[in-house]
């Protein structure tokens, strides 16, 4: 497995990671145990990029990997957000970015994780009510007190991201990036240039789309969240397979899979990207590492680009009350 460095931190991870939050919630059913054993082959695998949230389960996904990662902790780098609150019952509560709530979450990972650092420690969602300024200085306090090695962001906009980086180094950006969700190659991909930050794209499958596997809304079980995601929905569905399908015929061409193409060409973009596509199989998981040793030629990436062009996604990515806490 290559590996690649999160912005100045100095932190070295896997060039592939592995996105932990179907493990708990969101996608339908999974199996805790299976989830344990996909993390340990991730592992033997040569990934050690790790990410959950406290939103995910809520509150379970991060006590899912500290069990998974006990007596491997040397081999990982956990990353975990803040900023999504949640009630026990898993009800949404709103966006918090206040200095308080920064260090009362940090805490609260810990202990479910079982570990005294956070190695990647993302704001899950800008809180519009809150300066900036004070939430990075509130989660750079957390750096200085040894809680947490490095910062992130998720989802923020480029002054946003100027802004928080002004007043500490931000390491890395989270946002939705794959074939289908180009939007960050408009300005997000320059300021990261710009400011020395590494890009961790999720979903970089489109939520599996992209691997071809998902036939018709009915593969989906009925509490997985992606029935209520525009893209997914009626018409919007068979347009956006029919691209897929295209793609699916071009790894075929290369004898690899459509997940395989789609993760190389998230690669191929640039050597600051770091994807972390999420499954709770290790199949899957195989499939997605292998990724790295596909190279894509630039008749390929045009190939690519000619039957997936930037911006041929037929819907919003989320609906529409989730959209609005995008970009701020």
């Amino acid at each position: 497995m290559e590996t690649r460095t999160l912005g100045s931190s100095g932190i070295t991870v896997s060039a592939i990671g592995l996105g932990c939050m179907g493990m708990s919630e969101f996608y339908g059913a999974a199996d805790r145990q299976q989830s344990i054993e996909v993390i340990h082959a991730a592992l033997d695998a040569g990934i050690n990029f790790f990410d959950s949230a406290d939103a995910y389960g809520p509150f379970t996904n991060e006590i899912l990997l500290g069990e998974a990662l006990k007596g491997r902790r040397q081999q990982a780098v956990i990353a975990t957000k803040f900023g999504n609150r949640r009630g026990e019952n898993g009800e949404f509560i709103g966006i918090c970015g206040t200095p308080e709530f920064v260090r009362e979450a940090c805490d609260a990972s810990l202990k479910r994780l079982g570990i005294d650092c956070i190695d990647v420690y993302y704001q899950h969602r800008v809180d519009p009510t809150v300066p900036i300024e004070e939430t990075v200085g509130a989660m750079a306090d957390l750096v200085k007190s040894g809680k947490v090695r490095a910062l992130g962001m998720s989802e923020a906009a480029p002054a946003t991201l100027r802004r928080a980086h002004a007043v500490h180094p931000i390491s890395a950006l989270q946002t939705e990036y794959s074939l289908w969700s180009r939007e960050p190659e408009d300005e997000l991909f320059g300021v990261c240039r710009e400011l020395g930050i590494s890009f961790v794209p999720y979903s970089p499958l489109g939520r599996g789309m992209l691997s071809g596997q998902i036939r018709s809304i009915d593969d989906l079980a009925d509490n997985d969240f992606r029935r209520i995601t525009p893209r997914f929905q009626g018409n919007n569905f068979k347009k956006n397979l029919d691209v897929v399908d295209k793609v699916h015929e071009l790894a075929k061409a290369r004898g690899c899979t459509a997940a395989q193409l789609a993760l190389a060409w998230v690669l191929a973009q640039s050597g600051k990207l770091i994807p972390i596509p999420g499954t709770r199989d290790i199949g899957r998981l195989r499939e997605n590492a292998a990724a790295i040793e596909l190279r894509l030629s630039a008749v390929d990436l045009m190939e690519i680009e000619a039957v997936a062009p930037k911006g041929f996604a037929e819907g919003t990515r989320y609906d529409v009350g989730r959209m609005k806490a995008l970009h701020l």
